[in-house]
């Protein structure tokens, strides 16, 4: 540790962002460039060196955060670099979109302000591309066998990029028209500019992954043909089947799901089109759900110039601090946490009906109603106990013109003699497809990685599942690896 006293005398500083004013009326990062540089080598200096780092356990990547923090508080960003490198593929992605289970598990939160872990993990990676630390790294010799990875989200580039590394000759195959998946058309360029994707992608390709896009497996190439055209295949598609708002009014025009409406504004930022089919300029908008999905929505309703925009949780507020008795530490606790979209959303008063920011929480809601000609108007909704029992005398109402549903998603979408049916792939945990400790299908040589076998869950975790699953393909492949594999098909982040 570099310094013994850090953690008492500096206080933890966050990531300063931009005025909202100014940042509402853009796509860029919300966040002020360069902002970190200043104050990230003391909130480094914070980390106390623990004889027992729960952050490297809390963390499914294994990220070696202590020696990180302390090589940049000694500035050796090189050394950081490579340290970061050494377990986390893309952690300029991670310390972007990672909620930090990291910093639930820091022993300094037991009683204090935990380290920035986030926002160091983030420095590093900018400086490292920013110093040229960060090269491709093609490997010494080809293997001779092949694989096809089907997806290019976090899983399945973190999957292709270590595989390509141990020699094996990868294509990945896309279906959208562009590679990153959920990074791509989901995560809002507010949160992530897609330059942080580009060159990646690009650091892939000159490493040799190949990338075919536009190309549907199941549809436009049959799995039968990709099984024999490859030596193995890793099914890395996501769960991306979304979960529906089964109540009356929802066949109403103007109500959307969430990943109809986020692809179409990313498409608008990529210069695809001039304005977004489902733009929430002069609407009144209404999000179902209080998830980050939700909060992506929120954010771009409020760059679209919306009338209004509230979103219903239908959970109670959480508290400002950890319930020990609940949520004990090391556990990621549910806290109230204000994103830069519902910063933004409550200096604007987007919603001024409320509970806090845009949101109402404890809100379920009872039905859609329209006009005569068929459009939502109306979303009906009422308070609700902790066992989401309506009360009495609560219902409300409140103007809508777009409804967007962000109740999540519960697996991998499976259509009717498509790539599940042809590939012969079972359902398991949590809707995903069904895979043993070590990644692999009753299928031989093919395997699952991601959320497309996890369920629903994190960039962080997603790429741990592509590192190693990776190492179980060389190791099928070839018959032993030296690629890591930071987790087992079947792990689950520390619960009580």
């Amino acid at each position: 540790m570099a310094d013994p006293k850090g953690f008492l005398t500096t206080p933890r500083q966050e990531a300063p962002r931009r005025p909202v004013e100014e940042r509402v009326r853009d796509w860029a990062e919300v966040h002020v460039p360069g902002g970190l540089l200043p104050i990230v080598g003391a909130q480094a200096d914070r980390c106390m060196d623990c004889g027992i780092p729960f952050c490297h356990e809390a963390c499914p990547l294994g990220n070696l955060i202590p020696e990180w923090n302390e090589l940049v508080a000694r500035d050796d960003w090189r050394a950081a670099s490579e340290r970061l490198h050494a377990t986390n593929n893309f952690p300029e992605f991670t310390g972007r979109l990672c909620p930090a289970p990291c910093e639930a598990g820091c022993v300094l939160a037991i009683n204090q302000p935990a380290v920035t872990i986030k926002n160091v993990e983030v420095t590093i990676a900018e400086r490292g591309w920013a110093e040229g630390f960060v090269a491709a790294r093609p490997p010494g010799r080809l293997s001779g066998r092949t694989v096809a990875v089907i997806g290019s989200g976090p899983a399945g580039l973190a999957a292709a990029q270590q595989l390509t590394r141990a020699g094996h000759t990868v294509a990945v195959y896309e279906r959208d028209d562009r590679v990153g998946g959920l990074l791509r058309y989901g995560i809002p360029s507010f949160k992530m500019e897609k330059s942080q994707l580009e060159r990646r992608v690009a650091q892939l390709v000159a490493e040799g992954v190949r990338f075919r896009t536009g190309v549907e497996i199941g549809k436009h190439l049959g799995a039968d043909r990709l099984r024999a055209r490859y030596d193995a295949v890793i099914v890395a598609t996501g769960a991306t089947a979304w979960r529906e708002l089964d109540l009356p009014g929802r066949e109403l025009a103007g109500v959307h799901q969430a990943m109809e409406y986020l692809p179409l504004a990313n498409r608008v930022c990529e210069g695809d089109l001039e304005v977004s089919p489902l733009s929430a300029e002069g609407k009144h908008v209404v999000i179902v759900g209080g998830g980050d999905t939700g909060a992506d929505c929120l954010g771009t309703a409020v760059r679209e110039r919306a009338a209004s925009v509230s979103q219903l949780d239908i959970y109670a507020r959480p508290g400002d601090v950890r319930d020990e008795a609940a949520e004990p530490w090391p556990t990621y606790p549910k806290l109230y946490r204000l994103s830069a979209a519902h910063e933004e959303a409550g200096e604007l008063r987007t919603a001024p009906a409320a509970d806090a920011d845009a949101r109402l929480f404890a809100a379920s809601t009872l039905r859609l109603t329209g006009d005569a000609d068929g459009r939502v108007r109306e979303v009906h909704l009422v308070e609700v106990d902790a066992e989401r029992r309506p009360r009495a005398g609560t219902e409300r109402g409140l103007p809508a013109d777009l409804v967007l549903i962000a109740l999540g998603f519960h697996g991998p979408e499976r259509r009717a003699d498509g790539l599940a049916d042809q590939l012969g792939l079972g359902t398991g945990e949590r809707g995903g497809f069904a895979r043993d400790a070590t990644f692999a299908t009753e299928v031989p040589g093919v395997f699952v990685a991601g959320d497309a076998g996890r369920g629903q869950s994190l960039v962080v975790w997603a790429i741990a599942e592509g590192r190693a699953a990776a190492a179980a393909v060389d190791r099928w492949l070839t018959g032993s690896t030296r690629l890591p594999a930071p987790i087992g098909a079947h792990d689950r982040p520390m619960e009580v």
